[in-house]
């Protein structure tokens, strides 16, 4: 998820709004990173049926696969799965679904915690008058969808820029 860097952003001006938007986002990211650790424990079943597979593979037919007068021992059988290329592959799947998790491991410790108490340190320090208030009451409905719609133009404004790049 690209708008990691967004969704942690805490407005000072709408702490209401934040505050109602809080639940959401930390479920969004615990469910990004329910869906990594999905792929993640995929990636590792993946390498070790591809392991199996290759070495399965070496057992029926070792002539095919060692060559000539080479013998199938463990290290030897360990070197062909090792450097085949389904191998390979299968483990850098592995790598990047690892990197993907950890990274969604953070943003979830993050919306479920980190950005939690930073809305309640915001909320202590505008109740303690550090920021301005506005004087007349706000409509949190109205807010909300203001900051829904001022979302759409910023993703089709940036939609738009990305293709001027290309």
């Amino acid at each position: 998820m690209d708008d990691y860097n967004e969704d942690i952003k805490i407005d000072a001006d709408s702490l209401d709004v934040e505050w109602l938007n809080q639940p959401a986002l930390a479920m969004q990211w615990g469910v990004h990173w329910a869906t990594c650790f999905k792929i993640h424990q995929q990636a590792e079943e993946n390498v070790k049926l591809t392991r199996s597979e290759l070495i399965k593979e070496v057992n029926e037919n070792p002539e095919k696969c060692l060559g000539q007068g080479i013998k199938p021992t463990a290290p030897v059988v360990e070197a062909y799965y090792r450097n085949h290329e389904k191998h390979k592959k299968a483990k850098e799947e592995l790598i990047e679904a690892q990197f993907e998790l950890n990274i969604a491991t953070v943003a979830k410790g993050e919306f479920s915690s980190g950005r939690k108490e930073a809305l309640k340190n915001e909320v202590i320090l505008h109740g303690q008058g550090y920021f301005a208030g506005p004087s007349v009451p706000r409509d949190l409905s109205f807010e909300a969808q203001k900051a829904r719609k001022q979302e759409i133009t910023d993703a089709k404004i940036g939609d738009k820029m990305k293709r001027k790049r290309k």
